[in-house]
């Protein structure tokens, strides 16, 4: 957990977190992360995060500059502290594996539905059954 004090400054309460510095080599990696047009848009959220936490940018502001919530960065900052780049990816869900093939809901979405169902377009409902 990443903790801070508390300080008065300019008739403002103001917390102040300690600086805290990336690992050897990170900043390019989270750079490249960011930018990165085909990864997955969390991953770079992430990384924007962490760079502006190394930058000095206050939990709030980084915040408000991400869009996401003052709780949701300092998870992401602690995660970073914690395990390191390997930390900002997804973590395995819980629950029961997928069962349908990706590649076979986008081949089928490409053709409109049998005549059987007498309708024009899938519906998500309709699609479910089919493949089932």
């Amino acid at each position: 957990m990443i903790y801070g004090w508390v300080c008065w400054d300019d008739g403002v309460w103001r917390i102040d977190l300690p600086r805290w510095g990336l690992r050897e080599g990170d900043r390019e990696v989270l750079a490249r992360l960011m930018r990165a047009t085909s990864g997955r848009a969390g991953l770079a959220q992430r990384a924007r995060i962490v760079l502006l936490a190394a930058d000095g940018e206050s939990n709030t502001a980084i915040a408000e500059r991400v869009g996401v919530s003052r709780p949701t960065v300092i998870g992401w900052r602690s995660r970073y502290a914690d395990r390191g780049i390997t930390g900002l990816d997804d973590q395995e869900r819980s629950g029961r594996p997928r069962m349908i093939d990706h590649r076979r809901v986008v081949s089928v979405t490409l053709a409109p539905p049998p005549k059987k169902y007498g309708v024009t377009h899938w519906s998500s409902r309709l699609l479910g059954k089919h493949l089932a």
